[in-house]
């Protein structure tokens, strides 16, 4: 059973930064994909960013604040969120994707980040 955990959501002010992680475990498959989602109230949950073996993929409205890396080792996914927006709260979710004959999609619990004016 994959189980992600993530840490490291909280309140900040417009202009600060936030660091999220995500640890997975129970994965005996090759992960192809991690990433980061994120959801507000009544809107669809939506990309932030991922991080495959091939390289990194960004939401435009988080291109150049926002950096994605992994530590293979532990299967954690990080987030480095730099310059946080009001826009930018929602709550976040980690994700982690299984490429096989189907494609199997894991979520963590999510977590919130709050970014005040």
């Amino acid at each position: 059973q994959v189980q992600l955990v993530e840490s490291g959501g909280g309140r900040v002010q417009a202009g600060e930064s936030l660091s999220l992680s995500c640890a997975a475990s129970g994965s005996s498959f090759t992960i192809d994909s991690m990433g980061w989602y994120r959801q507000t109230p009544g809107k669809q949950r939506e990309l932030v960013a991922t991080i495959t073996r091939g390289g990194t993929n960004y939401a435009d409205s988080v291109k150049g604040r926002f950096t994605i890396s992994r530590d293979n080792y532990k299967n954690t996914v990080y987030l480095q969120m730099n310059s946080l927006k009001p826009e930018d709260t929602a709550v976040y979710y980690c994700n982690l994707q299984i490429v096989g004959p189907e494609v199997f999609n894991f979520w963590g619990q999510g977590t919130q980040v709050t970014v005040s004016s």
